[in-house]
């Protein structure tokens, strides 16, 4: 199975030299688009929905942790390598604090990218697996309005661990967006939005009746293992931060 890959890079040149390496990286990782802004990245991770995303973090119209953060807000499942020429240590403290996987300095040394991308590699098999029984060809003879059920009912039983559609969908050898259309048609909403739904419906019942638990291990228990990532989330989605909804009357 590929793995897909957008790469955001407003050097053209360098961007041509990213997109080669990831393509002769053996590491069955394929790059289904680039984008030399911000912006530009966003429309294609709507487009393509990638498993993964590599950006600089210096772009115009929108710099890569913007980006990152905006995705992150709408296509929670989607994985992120930054790039940089800068080596601040401010800037790797963001990357930690979003949860991405790897910081590499540019220009990109291929053994490192290599030894990302096989790391990121290994997680997605482990992920697949797991989702082998419940998703597989023998799925796709069920009516898509049972798929979509069968997907909902996975969801809501595990939607503290790190669910990734494309995975799924390439178990029934579906892509990712007609998955998403068949859920889409079924309960109005797409599988991510479901996912951060039931996740903050989650929460809030753990911030109000488990009073012994920090909001960090409110957040572990609904899927998110950093705390800061949880709280901007949570915040956008009900409009007050955590310990805020927690001490409201």
């Amino acid at each position: 199975m590929k793995y897909s890959v957008v790469i955001a890079e407003d050097e053209e040149l360098l961007l041509h030299n990213l997109v080669k390496k990831v393509e002769t990286s053996d590491t069955d990782f394929e790059v289904v688009g680039t984008a030399q802004t911000g912006i530009q990245a966003y429309e294609l991770v709507e487009k393509l929905t990638p498993d993964l995303v590599i950006t600089d973090i210096r772009m115009p119209v929108m710099d890569g942790i913007t980006l990152i953060k905006k995705i992150q807000d709408n296509y929670p499942l989607t994985d992120f390598i930054i790039t940089s020429g800068y080596s601040d240590f401010e800037y790797t403290k963001s990357a930690i604090q979003l949860k991405v996987t790897e910081y590499l300095l540019k220009p990109v040394d291929p053994d490192e990218l290599k030894s990302t991308l096989l790391q990121l590699r290994n997680k997605f098999k482990l992920q697949q697996s797991s989702f082998e029984d419940i998703f597989n060809p023998s799925t796709t003879r069920n009516p898509p309005a049972q798929i979509a059920s069968i997907l909902k009912d996975y969801i809501a039983k595990n939607y503290c661990s790190d669910i990734n559609l494309n995975l799924i969908a390439g178990n029934m050898n579906y892509s990712s967006s007609y998955l998403t259309k068949i859920f889409y048609k079924q309960y109005n909403l797409s599988p991510s939005k479901y996912l951060i739904s039931l996740r903050m419906q989650k929460a809030q019942q753990v911030l109000l009746h488990n009073p012994e638990l920090s909001v960090r291990q409110v957040g572990e228990c609904v899927g998110y293992h950093d705390q800061g990532y949880f709280s901007r989330i949570f915040k956008k989605q009900v409009g007050v931060s955590p310990l805020e909804y927690r001490e409201r009357p």
